[in-house]
């Protein structure tokens, strides 16, 4: 299929179609720099969002991999006196699942781009993520249902730390980027983008660098190019970054209906028979989708707020020929 088949159309960001070596169609759209007139390109860089999540759970796992943890490993064992309000039943998993209950810095469930209480300039590191984790009162026992948890995805982060002794984004580039031969993704601070890398921009025209940490962590801030994320998928189901085994913890869903008709595995959405990374939020709209039986990815990624999410669906439901699904 070329991309004269395809109805790509007119996304403001990048939009493609991979399937192995072949690029099926990709386009670009917008501006990535609005002063500079300097338009979005193919190869440009966005920001994920939470699409950062995917490589946090990646991470973990890894390091469960080397048997640095478990699934079954308390937080708390690591986690020592910070942050006491989070019980001493949640493990691992529960982070990894959206079950651990314990209370959220941003609750989506309450106001999903709610200001951060903090200056954003202060989150320059993980480690200045642990005032902005305290103080909040767990939601409910752990186990006792899925609540997605923006919190749950920065202790874990937390934890990659502690226990492999280096910064969290650092373990990304080496355990998951590096393996999966993601050259074009990192964790760039928000204030000194580097070239090629689109600006975030929200709905009343101002740039997101006072609305996200200048620094993200397990929850939020890479940025990555539609090519890296093909790239990631293709050596995830390779081996290139974990074991079998663990790539089926990464996949296989833990809660079959976690809203909207979704199920969640570990930091992957399913939507059928895709495999999801998805983020939003202000500047931010990001997804890339798995088709497990084809191999084909196709990914959308805007410096806009979009609906993204029900673009891509569409446009995997093109390819391969199946009955478009309702939007989300």
């Amino acid at each position: 299929m070329s991309i004269r088949a395809l109805s790509l159309g007119d996304y403001p960001g990048v939009l493609s179609v991979r399937r192995a070596d072949a690029v099926l169609g990709a386009q670009a759209g917008g501006m990535a720099d609005r002063a500079a007139q300097a338009p979005n390109t193919v190869a440009t860089r966005f920001g994920l969002a939470s699409g950062t999540k995917t490589f946090t759970a990646t991470l973990i796992l890894s390091l469960i991999g080397d048997r640095a943890l478990s699934l079954k490993t308390p937080v708390r064992d690591i986690l020592g006196a910070d942050l006491p309000l989070i019980a001493a039943d949640v493990t691992v998993d529960h982070l990894l699942t959206h079950t651990s209950g314990i209370g959220d810095y941003l609750d989506e469930e309450i106001d999903a781009l709610a200001p951060l209480p903090i200056p954003v300039q202060d989150l320059d590191s993980t480690a200045a993520y642990l005032p902005l984790l305290d103080g909040h009162p767990a939601k409910f026992q752990a186990g006792e249902r899925f609540s997605y948890c923006n919190s749950g995805y920065v202790v874990l982060a937390v934890i990659a730390e502690r226990v492999a002794g280096h910064a969290f984004a650092d373990l990304v580039e080496t355990r998951v980027f590096a393996a999966a031969g993601m050259s074009h993704s990192g964790f760039p601070r928000s204030d000194q983008l580097p070239a090629g890398t689109a600006t975030g921009y929200r709905d009343d025209g101002r740039t997101n660098v006072f609305a996200l940490p200048v620094v993200g962590s397990g929850d939020g801030g890479a940025h990555s190019t539609e090519a890296d994320l093909h790239a990631f998928w293709e050596a995830l189901f390779e081996g290139r970054i974990l074991d079998p085994a663990l790539v089926r913890l990464v996949v296989s869903p833990t809660t079959e209906d976690a809203g909207d008709g979704l199920g969640y595995a570990r930091g992957v959405w399913i939507d059928g028979e895709d495999l999801v990374l998805a983020g939003g939020d202000h500047g931010v709209s990001a997804v890339s989708r798995r088709h497990r039986i084809t191999g084909t990815t196709v990914t959308g990624l805007a410096n806009v707020a979009v609906r993204t999410f029900a673009r891509t669906r569409a446009l995997m439901d093109e390819v391969l020929g199946r009955s478009s699904a309702s939007e989300v």
